[in-house]
C-alpha cells in the first residue's frame, strides 16, 4: 500500500476518502438525529436523474448531479413540511421519478461511454483533482455553517418545537440540512456510489453515538470511524482488485456487527 501512494490516483483517492469521511461523519450525525435517513435515501436515488441529465447535456457530472439533487432536496423539504402525513408517499415518488429521469436521459444520450456502475457502486480510484476541490469546498461550507449556527442546529435537531418558540427559523434550518445532505450524497457517490451511500451516512454514526457524549463529539468520532473504514476498504480494493465502494461498506458492516457483539458481551 505504501508503494501505491507514489501514484497520483492513489494520492487523490486517499485525500478524497478522508474528506468524504469527515463530511459524511458531520452530515450523517445531523441526518440521524433529525431522523432524515429515508429523506437522504430518496435524495441519493433521485440524484441519478442529475447523472443522466449531465451525460445528455455534456455538463460535468458533479455539477449536473448537484443541481438536480439540491432541487430534489428543496422539493422534499417543502413537501415534508406541508404534507407530513403523506411525506413517505412523496419521498418515494421523488425517489422513483428521479431514477426514471436518469435512465431515460442515459438512453437518449448518443454514444455515451461512461461506466455507470462507478456511479452506482463508487469509483474512488478515479477521483480527479477537480473532484477533490469540490469536496474541500463543501467541507468548508459545512464547517462554516456549524461554526455560526451550531446552537440553532442543535435546538432544531433535538427539540424543534422549543426552537420555534425561541424564535429560530426551523423551516430554514430544516431546508438547509436537506440541501447540505444532498451535496453530501453527491460527493459520496464518487466514493461508495448511489446504492451504498446511506450505509456510509449511518453505520459510523451508529457506532459513534454509543461512544460520544454530545452532538459535536459524535460528528468528530463518526468522521474518524468513517476514515478508518475508508482507508481499510481502499487498501482491500487496491490489494485484491475489488470494487472500492463495496469494500468500504463491507468493512463498515463487519465493524458494526463486531461492535454490537462487543457491546452485548460488555
Amino acid at each position: 500500500m505504501i508503494e501505491a501512494l507514489s501514484y497520483e490516483f492513489m494520492q487523490n483517492a486517499l485525500i478524497a476518502g478522508l474528506l468524504v469521511s469527515f463530511i459524511a461523519g458531520i452530515m450523517g450525525s445531523l441526518i440521524v438525529v433529525n431522523r432524515m435517513v429515508f429523506l437522504a435515501g430518496g435524495i441519493a436515488h433521485a440524484a441519478y436523474g442529475g447523472i443522466g441529465i449531465a451525460l445528455f447535456t455534456g455538463l460535468p457530472i458533479f455539477v449536473g448531479t448537484s443541481i438536480f439533487a439540491v432541487i430534489a432536496a428543496i422539493f422534499m423539504a417543502l413537501v415534508t413540511l406541508k404534507q407530513k402525513e403523506n411525506s413517505d408517499i412523496f419521498i418515494g415518488l421523488i425517489w422513483a421519478v428521479g431514477m426514471a429521469i436518469g435512465i431515460i436521459f442515459v438512453d437518449l444520450t448518443p454514444g455515451y461511454n461512461v461506466d455507470l456502475m462507478s456511479y452506482l457502486f463508487g469509483s474512488i480510484l478515479a477521483v480527479s483533482s477537480d473532484d477533490i476541490i469540490f469536496m474541500a469546498v463543501l467541507l468548508c461550507i459545512i464547517l462554516f455553517v456549524l461554526f455560526f449556527w451550531y446552537r440553532e442546529l442543535l435546538a432544531v435537531s433535538y427539540d424543534s418545537e422549543y426552537a420555534s418558540l425561541s424564535g429560530i427559523n426551523v423551516k430554514f434550518f430544516y431546508t438547509l440540512l436537506l440541501v447540505l445532505s444532498a451535496l453530501t450524497v453527491v460527493i459520496a457517490i464518487k466514493v461508495v456510489g448511489l446504492i451504498l451511500v446511506i450505509a456510509l451516512l449511518t453505520i459510523p454514526i451508529y457506532i459513534a453515538q454509543n461512544l460520544a457524549h454530545s452532538l459535536l463529539s459524535m460528528m468528530f468520532t463518526s468522521g474518524v470511524i468513517a476514515s478508518v473504514f475508508t482507508l481499510v476498504g481502499l487498501w482491500l480494493s487496491y490489494t485484491y482488485d475489488l470494487t472500492s465502494g463495496a469494500c468500504i461498506i463491507l468493512v463498515a458492516g463487519i465493524s458494526l456487527i463486531l461492535f454490537m457483539i462487543y457491546t452485548k458481551l460488555r
